[in-house]
């Protein structure tokens, strides 16, 4: 139970537990701050010196108009410039930095004991030779590769590979149906894709190869230019060690028998068999800063995906240079992000920022309660993990088990603790900070969008004072600002629409082949700013709290509502799990609030729980964001990467049963049971 005023209570850091490299005070990131809105172009060019350039920019370091009424939206930095960001993650690295040696990557499969790791220079030796299996298959700059792998050491090869040609990577997250990956890879005309025979989830086996098969017949029905399928032999597979001698993995759930890839050899091919004879040398394309690097889909939750674009040299010092100072990196951590690669968490921190700094990093097939609900603990202990990254929806899960599975590991290497994809509920991040952290860790509550291509709004480890569940400070270059309903720029205390003033770095710059549709979502309604979508409360205090997608907010009786905020109050109760809240229209009020609950084990869904519900909302919101109706959910629909598909909740809280794709879900079998245990809503 979180106590009142816990929101409002400030958590200071410690710094005689965290000795910080990079901010160690409120004053000093405060300096770091003014001189980054303030002097763009001196405070982004001092960090660009860092890397390397093989011709420096000729036109202005940053031109940009972010406002419709004044012409086309386009954001350029440092464009002019070439640079290599493969050259900058792995050559310099290792020849520079002296860093070949050192671990890049600890693989941890999805059976305990199924593991490896990869050093900075075998890392590069792996992606030269398959940019010149690539290169030999027809990809030139340019073009466009989909990667449809699961959390395998090939998935990061791959990509890597693709940028040191030029190319640009489509990852498509390995839980994702034929028809989603036949989406993405007609909309951005992918020429090849690379995928695998199959791979196991928990107890659960995917017959990649399969989905993908059936993806490229649909693909081909539909007129698609792909041509070539590479195929990587990841169950029972022989690995091609350093030295080309094989080896058998280990003995365990991934050495399975049965699985036979069915086989097209006018299209599919064996990674190994292609990367046997490559050479361990390639030359890397030397790309302007503002060529693309690559293009990914957000979810798909609403309408069609949309092929987010980032590109090379803006997205490159920005995913390193966030993940230096929100992280604290020094060199001898062992971070570990738990996000898969096919969301933008897995490009900017699990790829791209950690290998830019030099870092070692975990990289996990597996899920957090396989085969056990300490298997996350254990890594940690196992790698002694210092920097921990997750999502909310994972630790509230963790949380339903209670202490005893977190408390069995020691946990004693943890500096830092990170949460990323949601606003996180102020009783999950005081469970996260005092049983996980032990209260020595600061937790680093990120926000930000596949769109922003990093971290926005933060706090940095050493220097910030912390709020459970408040995102807190910008960070360097965003300028944020609350605009009202009319597009009025609020200040102090105030709540409304989230926006951002100027661009960063990382900052999309369109959307692939839908240039219109970029300008009309992201600023046509405020012509100016870069419109998040997100509403935002900033307190007296200044720090910024996400109240929750515009379009998860409701209209109770003239009052504006913020889903986010109800369920944060739900959370709250002892018995609840997790919490869903969605609109049900009402003849007086307009709207109300249909909510769905999922229980700890132990708990009982009762007429007194439910009037206990209401109370609690009543008491913490007020008597308006009373719920009218509180349903019992065994577990919510979700997408593959765990976010809670409100539009589906939407529809079952209406009864429609007209529900739209839902290939995106995990368990698409929990919509009939929800709609059979609907609460009775005639008026």
């Amino acid at each position: 139970m979180v106590l009142p005023g816990e929101q409002a209570r400030l958590y200071r850091p410690r710094p005689e537990l965290l000795p910080a490299a990079h901010v160690p005070s409120l004053p000093h990131y405060q300096r770091l701050y003014q001189r980054s809105v303030e002097e763009p172009h001196e405070f982004w060019g001092d960090i660009a010196k860092e890397f390397y350039w093989k011709r420096q920019h000729t036109g202005p370091f940053l031109k940009y108009n972010f406002d419709v009424t004044k012409g086309k939206i386009f954001i350029e930095w440092m464009k002019g410039a070439t640079t290599n960001i493969c050259y900058n993650l792995l050559d310099r690295n290792v020849n520079e930095k002296k860093l070949g040696d050192k671990v890049a990557f600890y693989w941890e499969g999805n059976e305990p004991g199924d593991s490896t790791k990869i050093t900075y220079r075998e890392l590069l030796h792996k992606v030269c030779q398959f940019a010149n299996v690539l290169r030999s298959q027809g990809v030139k700059k340019g073009d466009r590769v989909s990667i449809y792998l699961p959390m395998i050491l090939e998935l990061v090869v791959a990509m890597l590979a693709c940028a040191r040609i030029g190319a640009l990577h489509s990852v498509v997250f390995a839980g994702f149906s034929a028809d989603s990956l036949c989406e993405r890879i007609l909309d951005c005309g992918c020429s090849l894709l690379i995928t695998a025979d199959a791979f196991y989830r928990g107890d659960k086996l995917v017959n990649l190869k399969h989905i993908a098969d059936e993806a490229i017949q649909k693909c081909k029905d539909r007129g698609s230019s792909l041509k070539k399928c590479i195929v990587v032999k990841h169950l029972g597979r022989e690995e091609i060690t350093v030295d080309g001698t094989c080896s058998k993995s280990p003995p365990l759930k991934r050495l399975c028998q049965d699985v036979q890839a069915p086989w097209n050899p006018d299209v599919d091919a064996w990674w190994h068999e292609l990367m046997s004879g490559a050479s361990t040398e390639c030359e890397p394309e030397w790309c302007d800063a503002e060529d693309e690097l690559f293009i990914l889909y957000t979810s798909g939750s609403t309408g069609k995906p949309k092929g987010v674009l980032h590109t090379v040299g803006g997205y490159m010092i920005f995913a390193a240079t966030s993940f230096k100072y929100v992280f604290d990196y020094q060199p001898e951590d062992v971070y570990w992000c738990t996000a898969d690669i096919g969301w933008i968490t897995g490009h900017s921190y699990l790829t791209y920022g950690p290998l830019a700094n030099g870092a070692t990093s975990v990289l996990f097939e597996g899920v957090p309660t396989y085969p056990d609900v300490g298997r996350m603990w254990s890594i940690i202990d196992k790698y002694k993990v210092t920097k921990f990254y997750t999502a909310p929806t994972a630790i509230r899960l963790l949380m339903k088990y209670g202490e005893e599975p977190v408390k069995k590991h020691s946990r004693k290497s943890l500096k830092v603790l990170g949460t990323v994809g949601e606003p996180i509920n102020p009783e999950a991040w005081l469970w996260y900070y005092s049983v996980v952290g032990e209260e020595r860790c600061p937790i680093v509550d990120t926000f930000w969008q596949t769109e922003t291509g990093g971290h926005m709004l933060t706090p940095l480890p050493a220097a910030t004072p912390m709020k459970p569940g408040s995102a807190t400070f910008p960070f360097f270059g965003v300028v944020p600002a609350i605009l009202s309903e009319s597009g009025e720029e609020l200040e102090g205390e105030a709540e409304g629409y989230l926006v951002f003033k100027q661009p960063w770095p990382g900052i999309m710059r369109t959307l692939y082949g839908k240039h219109q549709q970029f300008e009309t979502v992201y600023f046509k309604k405020f012509p100016g700013y870069y419109v998040t979508g997100d509403g935002c409360r900033r307190d007296k205090d200044g720090y910024y709290w996400i109240t929750g997608r515009i379009d998860d907010m409701l209209n109770v009786s003239g009052h504006l509502l913020s889903t986010a905020e109800v369920e944060s109050a739900l959370l709250e109760h002892a018995a609840v799990a997790e919490a869903a809240v969605v609109s049900h229209p009402h003849p007086l009020k307009g709207e109300c609030l249909y909510c769905f609950v999922t229980l700890r084990e132990g708990h009982e869904f009762t007429k007194n729980l439910t009037d206990e519900l209401k109370k609690q909302v009543r008491e913490k919101i007020g008597p308006i964001a009373t719920p009218d109706y509180i349903q019992y959910a065994p577990s919510l629909p979700k997408t593959r990467s765990g976010k809670i598909t409100r539009r589906i909740l939407r529809k079952i809280a209406k009864n429609d049963q007209d529900l739209g794709d839902i290939s995106t879900l995990a368990d698409p079998g929990i919509i009939k049971h929800l709609f059979n245990s609907r609460c009775d809503t005639k008026q």
